[in-house]
């Protein structure tokens, strides 16, 4: 048994190192998200019902409920979030991700993403930036009245963008960000840098107004995060290719929703694996500490599963003081743990401070358990009240119960 586990691990490690994925449109989410209609909001996480959300969770479902005009304040969203008449939905069951809350309506704009090597799609929303946002749970009128902007001024000038340029490899751009300092979660800056450069004389010959193309060209380029939502999609488009191998024990999604964390495994379906998240540990922004820090949450520990973020620390020096996580020692260390946990290195992204060294990729559950070395994840921290948002970043670990719950359903099934 243990030979066929190992092909089948072999052949989800090179589906993941060998998948190409392309930024190819701008699309609405009720047009390729099935069921996603009025009243049908996606979220972060496994799936869970109004009663079971977390404060910034609840607040980001009151901000998403006036955005899409089906109630004009709060006490009249709240009331309908809890009337029964909203279908909350896993976002990872649409084929699509989004960070911390992860909060996808049907009117929302999302980047398209093909895995050419395997035709398959992915989704992801348009990163609204830092601090008071939707993500967060913030859900005044001036993250409502940004997310309206972006739907009906910038997703249709990105989208003319991408017709004029063609699909954007976002494979080439994660390859030379890991070389420039990113790890793709916490420290996106050289990635947006790259992709705005393989747009920006696109978007100079796009029709509009000079206010418009100036707060477009200001939004993307004093956004240091807008490559996290492209990433996270890339990387869902990655590991889908590789769910669904007979025998894997290879984790194909991490995934937290503030309330639960939960793991998928190539090999045994698409139910969830599920225990408590934890605290992250890591800086806060002034006047806030850990006492007002929500537990983890978010869909995107898909970077995680791909093998940036967390696993790729030591390309990414600078991000350890922004996350608390220590010393450039550390984040080395944090690594070269990953390695101990993964199925093996990638033969395409590579890290620089460790002599090129290949990504450790593919995270194995027999691993996990065998060693007592727990996925590290590098993530945002949201007030645990709604409406406040971003509070600082910081570094978690995987809850060690999900891991051994995937391995004993996996040897039951097994036998």
């Amino acid at each position: 048994m243990k030979n066929i586990i190992e092909t089948a691990n072999r052949e989800g490690l090179s589906r993941i190192d060998n998948s190409q994925p392309f930024l190819v449109d701008i699309r609405f989410a009720n047009e390729v998200l099935p069921g996603l209609h009025d009243f049908v909001i996606g979220h972060a996480g496994p799936p869970m019902d109004w009663e079971q959300m977390c404060g910034p969770m609840r607040g980001a479902i009151l901000g998403a409920i006036k955005y899409e005009g089906w109630a004009a304040h709060d006490i009249e969203a709240e009331e309908l979030a809890k009337s029964g008449k909203i279908t909350f939905v896993s976002n990872h069951d649409l084929g699509a991700v989004g960070p911390m809350t992860g909060i996808i309506t049907r009117s929302m704009p999302l980047f398209e993403v093909f895995n050419e090597t395997f035709s398959n799609y992915s989704y992801c929303t348009i990163n609204e930036g830092l601090g008071k946002v939707l993500r967060f749970g913030a859900n005044d009128d001036e993250v409502v009245n940004r997310l309206k902007w972006i739907e009906v001024t910038l997703a249709p000038v990105l989208k003319n963008v991408l017709e004029m340029s063609g699909p954007v490899n976002l494979k080439v751009i994660m390859i030379q960000a890991l070389a420039m300092g990113d790890e793709m979660h916490q420290r996106n800056i050289a990635a947006s840098l790259l992709f705005a450069r393989a747009i920006m004389k696109h978007l100079a010959k796009v029709d509009l107004l000079p206010e418009d193309r100036s707060r477009i060209v200001a939004f993307i380029m004093g956004n240091e995060q807008f490559f996290l939502n492209l990433g996270m999609a890339a990387a869902k488009a990655v590991m889908d290719s590789a769910h669904g191998i007979e025998n894997s024990t290879m984790v194909t999604a991490m995934s937290r929703n503030g309330t639960s964390f939960g793991i998928r495994v190539s090999g045994l379906g698409d139910g969830w694996f599920e225990a408590p998240p934890d605290l992250p540990q890591g800086l806060y922004f002034p006047g806030f500490s850990e006492e007002d820090a929500n537990l983890d949450m978010g869909d995107s520990a898909i970077l995680e599963c791909m093998g940036v973020g967390g696993f790729a620390m030591s390309s990414a020096p600078a991000v350890v003081r922004f996350v608390g996580a220590g010393t450039v020692i550390d984040a080395e260390r944090y690594t070269r743990e990953m390695f101990e946990i993964s199925i093996g290195k990638s033969e395409k992204y590579f890290i620089p401070t460790l002599d090129f060294e290949g990504i450790p990729m593919g995270i194995d559950i027999r691993k996990v358990v065998e060693t007592g070395i727990l996925p590290v994840i590098n993530t945002g921290i949201a007030h645990k009240q709604a409406g406040v948002g971003q509070v600082g970043a910081g570094v978690v670990r995987a809850p060690m119960e999900c891991f051994i719950k995937a391995l004993v359903c996996f040897g039951e099934k097994a036998r």
